[in-house]
């Protein structure tokens, strides 16, 4: 029954918010009646019109399960693990400790990823994109080369992608990741393309395409259901939908995806996967701090971002900046100047050797948030304090401003 669902754009967003009142119309207007509707969801008609008329919602895991299995609809268009009837991923494709990767590959991203977390990727952008010129590129023609330097390419890719976004050059991230999913999927690699549609979803989310967003947190669903269970992954995905859907204004759909994130950083897990960059319980409170902000829901994201930021090792710069920004940003919502702007003058201890052109955009944004209340001496203080920082931290940074550009620049006359 469940046959043409993923042709129909509504039918997937009715999933992907849980909509299943919703659904049930759209398959009745499809010809399916609602005597056999109610009879595979094993359901009285009588709840089956509550649901379609907007009556009542469906709330309770069994039931949803129940849903899905009575209707053939797979696990992961609604949140759920792969059903008992769903087919096992097919045995030719490699399982990920079968594909073969490079020591030095592994090394590489890994010494990468853990300075870019210390010190922002703009002065590692170039060290990121000339690895891949000159170690990665000529073994990807090299016919004795296995689908593992494939998967190398994708996440040293992924990588430049996220180290182009922090230095604001959104339209060189973009490029960064069109190449980087199909050489994910040249791997064999599910889980690793889908860790680049979530990336994906946050870049598009972050140039303001909230259905744009969605869509690519749902196709990240869809191909990690085509691997083995890796939680934090499927967590993450759940969250970029929520925000998403936080993004839109829609409550409901958003908390929904949120409390599946949670639910899903907790399962264990079938296999650790070396190329994707952990998402872990601090990540998804800062993440979740951000959603429940933006659905107005204060108190809470207060909550949530205070947590990010117990959980969040020292060494991890740029991401404790970055929370410490949302949760000023909290405080000024709800109107405590005076704890915004203590968070403010944390903010100010920042390394100023941060090379992360989006922490100093998300700075100004704050500024600019506490500029109406400047009248207010603390805050007045603060933003001559933070003026001077600004300035000295900018004097800093004026080696690796355009360099992204001049790099792409650079690639686009060597093509």
């Amino acid at each position: 029954m469940a046959a043409g669902l993923l042709d129909d754009e509504r039918m997937l967003k009715a999933l992907a918010e849980r909509d299943m009142g919703t659904l049930f119309t759209l398959l009745n207007t499809r010809g399916v009646s609602t005597r056999k509707l109610a009879a595979a969801a094993d359901i009285s008609q009588g709840r089956l019109y509550d649901y379609m008329n907007g009556n009542c919602r469906v709330e309770k895991l069994s039931v949803f399960e129940q849903i899905a299995d009575g209707l053939r609809i797979p696990g992961h268009l609604v949140g759920l693990a792969r059903r008992p009837w769903e087919p096992a991923p097919e045995p030719s494709a490699p399982a990920i400790s079968d594909l073969p990767a490079d020591t030095g590959d592994l090394e590489a991203i890994d010494a990468f990823r853990d300075a870019d977390r210390r010190s922002g990727g703009g002065r590692l952008y170039a060290a990121v994109t000339r690895h891949l010129t000159d170690q990665i590129a000529p073994r990807l023609v090299d016919t004795a080369s296995g689908p593992g330097v494939f998967a190398a390419a994708a996440a040293l890719t992924e990588m430049a992608g996220w180290m182009a976004h922090d230095s604001a050059y959104d339209d060189l991230a973009v490029k960064h990741l069109t190449r980087a999913l199909p050489l994910a999927r040249v791997s064999g690699d599910a889980p690793l393309a889908a860790n680049i549609a979530a990336s994906t979803s946050h870049l598009t989310l972050h140039t303001n395409d909230r259905p744009g967003a969605a869509r690519w947190a749902r196709t990240g669903l869809h191909l990690a259901a085509q691997g083995p269970r890796i939680p934090a992954l499927t967590a993450r995905l759940h969250t970029m939908t929520a925000r998403a859907l936080a993004a839109a204004a829609q409550h409901s759909p958003a908390r929904r995806a949120l409390d599946q994130a949670e639910a899903a950083i907790a399962e264990p897990a079938d296999a650790v996967h070396p190329w994707l960059s952990p998402f872990d319980t601090a990540a998804l409170a800062s993440e979740s701090a951000l959603v429940l902000k933006d659905l107005g829901r204060y108190d809470q994201a207060l909550c949530q971002a205070e947590y990010a930021l117990a959980l969040r090792e020292a060494g991890r710069a740029r991401s404790l900046a970055l929370t410490r920004i949302t949760l000023a940003d909290i405080h000024i919502r709800r109107g405590d100047l005076d704890s915004a702007v203590k968070v403010g003058h944390d903010l100010l201890a920042t390394s100023p050797t941060l090379s992360s052109v989006r922490v100093i955009h998300q700075l100004d944004d704050l500024r600019r948030r506490l500029e109406p209340h400047k009248t207010y001496a603390p805050v007045g203080q603060y933003l001559v304090r933070f003026d001077d920082a600004r300035r000295a931290r900018m004097l800093l940074m004026a080696d690796i401003i355009t360099a992204p550009r001049r790099n792409a620049a650079h690639e686009a006359h060597t093509r």
